[in-house]
């Protein structure tokens, strides 16, 4: 896919992308969340909101990690960039081949449209609850699918425990961990990520054998 610019510079003054930049790295990448969020709920788009930002509108800090992620089906990616495009928003393909990039008051934007592995559907965002972020109402990933998404992103060559730690943490009593042992626990990044979990009380053990199959 090829950068959106949008419109005109006559139309463009009125563009999310011109708005001045909050000093704050974290408000800026807050109120990017917000201006994304409420461009594609006017255009009637069916997303979800994930990462840092969502695991703030479920209550945590405002310590966010890179950018703002959004989920969106694969088949809506593109009439999604084009909305963002038309909105004065650079729309970019990276090599990876799982999402689309935006650029928002200076910050990343992420269109996510496989989330750990597996292609994001309708069911996931149906699920989706409409959270306040700040001042904006949107859909924001489930507890659990959240969870699963941070954990099935674990591998070899990318297992940083240390920042999913706190969010389980935080929302370990909204997450339902059978389902994810289920999906997940044989798998050996995150089997070893739920042990870790078990042994500092995070979590209860489970009662039966471990499960033995799992995504790959």
């Amino acid at each position: 896919m090829r950068a959106v610019t949008g419109r005109t510079p006559h139309e463009r003054r009125h563009d999310v992308s011109t708005q001045p930049l909050p000093p704050d790295r974290n408000q800026a990448i807050l109120e990017a969340t917000k201006q994304v969020g409420a461009l594609l709920k006017k255009h009637g788009h069916d997303f979800a909101l994930a990462g840092s930002v969502a695991v703030y509108a479920h209550g945590g800090t405002g310590n966010f990690q890179h950018d703002a992620d959004f989920c969106v089906r694969p088949e809506d990616a593109d009439a999604v960039a084009l909305t963002l495009g038309e909105a004065g928003l650079k729309v970019y393909a990276p090599p990876e081949d799982w999402l689309l990039k935006a650029k928002c008051l200076g910050q990343d934007i992420d269109l996510i449209f496989r989330l750990g592995g597996e292609p994001v559907t309708s069911e996931l965002l149906d699920r989706s609850p409409e959270l306040p972020v700040d001042s904006v109402f949107m859909p924001v990933l489930a507890p659990t699918d959240l969870l699963r998404s941070l954990i099935g992103a674990f591998s070899e060559h990318h297992c940083d425990f240390g920042a999913v730690l706190p969010i389980a943490r935080l929302l370990r009593e909204k997450v339902d961990w059978q389902e994810i042992r289920r999906e997940r626990g044989g798998q050996p990044m995150p089997d070893a990520f739920l042990h870790l979990l078990e042994r500092l009380d995070v979590i209860t053990p489970p009662e039966g054998p471990a499960p033995q199959g799992g995504h790959s």
